[in-house]
């Protein structure tokens, strides 16, 4: 060690020592975060920042996967005028004639069917006749056949995550480039109605400009444990250390803040707690001991944008802790939340065109009443909600959200228009899986977050939905 930085050391000490915090300005020793590469872009390809494509009169659909989700989209896109399913395919046969029997029985055709091998989905993407692949697996096979439909002339829709590593969210990136088609991650956390709502009094203005944002998905997964085939979502657990399933938190969190359409997210850093419960359901499903499971019970990773916004999010699925997605916003003007009660505050001069009684006091160091709550939850309901809300909760899947998902993806496609979520929020929120291991393994660490728009994060100015004229 140099004298010099022998020096810095003791000095350093003894200023903790002495409870002085300050260091000499001259001493101070600058830290990079971890970097990770950008792989150039492809000659010849350009960005898809505002993608679309030809119209679609009527939208062609190919379901992968019909099992514990697939089985409820395919019932879900019975109800969406405009659109015709040609072809199911699972690897379990069972499944297929199940889903078959749901189309039956809705009044539609019979769809082609493929399953029993590995490979079978690869001849649903090579048939002429569909124009978009809808792919509910397990996460494993998400990003492969993403890739493949697409190289075959399909827009593709993949269920969370839609990739797993960063070769596999660069690999979906490259091919929608290339094929420019689109691919869509099947996100519906950000079509619920009190956060979509929020979305648009965000947009609004209404809560000055958002400095903070929050997500989570704390879920207990008991119940479910036993129904993932093969046990892929517990292994995979076991396999891997990091926020692994970050999307419900990030895809909201992201669309208040208008990541890659004016800011970007710059440097996170995450931590997680020991594996408790995680050996332990190893045990009881498998019946084996599991001292190299890796994934901590609870994962938490803090971010920070070009333009000094901040993201926190969390993820827990093996305690037992009411279900949470942590939604929440801090702003200059304004505050919402909706975990575990949704709640508003807001200045007091920020909502006085709300209607409300002349005796509500409105401050800063309360919620507002649910008086006003409602209130401004009816001034400021969605166009979205405005239109499908009915038939939503008619519907259902998650209250609504899945089929308002499904309703504008195919809405989309019809008219041409951008899709509301594109490859760069995939990559964006898909990417805290390998991103957040980076850095709990590096001793928690900052890391740098890629630029998946490969410098086009500037080129579009806040988040918007497309509509037609």
């Amino acid at each position: 060690m140099s004298m010099r930085k022998t020096l810095f050391s003791i000095a350093t000490a003894l200023l903790c020592f002495t409870g002085c915090t300050s260091v000499p300005k001259t001493c101070e020793q600058p830290y990079e975060p971890i970097q990770i590469a950008v792989p150039e872009r492809p000659a010849g390809q350009q960005d898809a920042v505002g993608l679309t494509a030809p119209k679609i009169d009527t939208v062609r659909v190919g379901f992968i996967g019909v099992g514990m989700r697939g089985i409820s989209a395919v019932e879900r896109w019975t109800h969406i005028p405009g659109v015709q399913i040609k072809a199911l395919c699972d690897l379990r046969p069972e499944l297929v004639e199940k889903a078959q029997k749901t189309l039956v029985s809705s009044g539609m055709p019979e769809a082609a069917t493929y399953s029993g091998a590995e490979d079978a989905w690869k001849q649903l993407c090579n048939r002429d006749d569909i124009d978009l692949v809808y792919v509910v697996t397990d996460w494993k096979h998400h990003a492969e056949m993403g890739v493949y439909a697409m190289e075959h002339g399909k827009h593709v829709a993949i269920e969370v995550p839609a990739a797993m590593t960063l070769n596999e969210i660069w690999a979906l990136i490259n091919t929608s480039e290339k094929t420019r088609k689109h691919c869509m991650q099947l996100e519906n956390c950000v079509y619920d109605f009190f956060e979509l709502t929020t979305l648009n009094m965000a947009q609004q203005g209404l809560f000055g400009e958002i400095l903070h944002v929050e997500g989570a998905y704390i879920h207990n997964l008991e119940e479910f444990w036993p129904y993932y085939w093969n046990n892929w979502r517990l292994d995979y657990n076991r396999a891997f250390r990091g926020d692994i399933y970050a999307t419900h938190g990030m895809g909201p969190a992201c669309q208040l803040l208008d990541i890659h359409r004016g800011d970007r997210m710059k440097t996170l850093v995450a931590m997680d707690t020991k594996a408790v419960t995680g050996p332990k359901l190893v045990k009881q499903y498998q019946k084996e001991s599991a001292p190299d499971f890796q994934n901590g019970d609870h994962t938490m990773t803090f971010i920070r944008t070009e333009k000094g916004k901040t993201i926190h999010i969390q993820h827990d699925v093996m305690n037992p802790r009411p279900y949470s997605r942590m939604y929440q916003l801090t702003g200059t003007n304004g505050y919402a939340n909706k975990y575990p009660i949704e709640e508003y505050c807001f200045r007091p001069d920020q909502i006085r065109t709300v209607d409300m009684p002349d005796h509500e006091n409105l401050n800063m160091h309360t919620a507002v009443s649910n008086t006003v709550k409602e209130s401004l939850m009816r001034k400021y309901k969605h166009p979205i909600h405005q239109e499908l809300e009915e038939a939503a909760k008619k519907v259902g899947g998650h209250g609504g959200m899945d089929y308002i998902m499904d309703y504008r993806l195919v809405y989309c496609l019809r008219n041409g228009l951008p899709l509301d979520m594109d490859v760069y929020d995939l990559a964006e929120w898909c990417c805290m899986a390998e991103l957040t291991r980076i850095s709990i393994e590096n001793g928690n660490v900052p890391v740098a977050v890629p630029d998946f728009t490969r410098g086009y994060w500037n080129k579009i100015q806040g988040y918007r939905h497309a509509w037609t004229e």
